[in-house]
């Protein structure tokens, strides 16, 4: 009877233990197409902020389309993630940033598919692609410019006015656009805004104009090649500036600051991750598109460099310093 009893306890554990592994597993397939690297700092917050949402939920597959380093290789890459989409057959698909938007969804899964798409991190206006429609929508990525320039002027009280450096890339193209429609509402006025494709072009820019801007914004510079034509990644481009311009350099992402800039109020990639992964989650679960419109990211967060303002000689006010992230450049 001890014997018929063990048994009967073994058996009921196998069952509890196969029923527990089932609620474990993941529920879905979801398919998330980078247009970036892998190693890129903003693709590495946006998959942070996916994970935290769908990692219980989800069987989450990552495509890194590698357009940072090979714009012109994004159509092949475009190929092989809708190649990667068919073999996969996910319930749902998130999608990262401009090109992946232009070069993969548009072309390949929007209309021809039923399958929910949330894209998060792009700068265009969403009717540019066609969005949203029935079975599209997400998160767009708006820096907060007019709060970065405000936390510098806070900083550096003689501040008359800002450039601008950035890429020529969609994002970059983008960047500008949203400086166009809102610069009237900045602290001081913007001198000039540089599109980029090489660091001799940022070199001839300081050359002919550094002397008058007295602050430089950069983003999206990742990418541009350097003298040799290699890819340069954001901390190179960033040491590269600093090296000819003697001004405090500003961005809008936490990287930019940790790999050099004075300050920014940063967007988060987490933040765009964790949206447009809670809008799937949502859709997956029933909610219907038309309930799910189009959004954009609104939480900013102060970030200092403090090697950098010791070395531009900038002693802020502790006030200043209240509730802002320090950080510092490794070495």
């Amino acid at each position: 009877m001890r014997t018929s009893n063990s048994l009967f306890t073994h058996c009921c554990l196998v069952i509890l233990l196969i029923a527990s592994s089932n609620l474990w597993s993941a529920d879905h397939r979801v398919l998330v197409v980078m247009s970036y690297e892998q190693n890129n700092p903003w693709c590495k917050e946006i998959k942070q902020g996916i994970d935290r949402i769908l990692g219980d939920h989800a069987e989450l597959t990552y495509f890194y389309m590698d357009t940072k380093v090979n714009l012109q290789g994004g159509k092949e890459k475009a190929k092989l993630a809708h190649e990667l989409y068919h073999e996969l057959n996910p319930d749902g698909v998130i999608t990262v940033d401009d090109n992946a938007q232009s070069m993969f969804v548009v072309p390949y899964l929007m209309g021809r598919v039923t399958t929910p798409i949330f894209f998060c991190g792009v700068n265009n206006d969403a009717s540019a692609y066609g969005y949203p429609n029935h079975h599209i929508s997400g998160t767009l990525e708006r820096g907060h410019i007019r709060e970065s320039i405000a936390f510098l002027k806070q900083l550096l009280p003689d501040l008359e006015n800002t450039c601008f450096v950035t890429r020529s890339s969609p994002s970059g193209v983008a960047l500008r656009r949203q400086v166009e429609s809102e610069q009237t509402t900045y602290i001081v006025p913007i001198e000039q805004f540089l599109l980029v494709t090489s660091s001799k072009q940022i070199n001839e820019f300081i050359e002919s104009h550094g002397n008058h801007c007295d602050a430089i914004y950069v983003d999206s510079l990742e990418g541009i090649i350097d003298e040799s034509g290699k890819p340069m990644v954001n901390r190179q481009v960033i040491e590269h500036l600093k090296t000819i311009y003697k001004g405090p350099v500003i961005g809008g992402n936490s990287y930019h600051v940790e790999d050099g800039a004075v300050s920014a109020v940063a967007k988060t990639g987490q933040e765009q991750g964790e949206i447009a992964a809670s809008m799937l989650l949502e859709s997956l679960n029933g909610t219907p598109m038309e309930k799910l419109p189009v959004t954009r990211n609104y939480k900013g967060r102060r970030y200092i460099n403090v090697n950098s303002i010791k070395e531009l000689g900038i002693h802020p006010r502790p006030i200043i310093l209240r509730g802002a992230t320090l950080v510092t450049t490794p070495q």
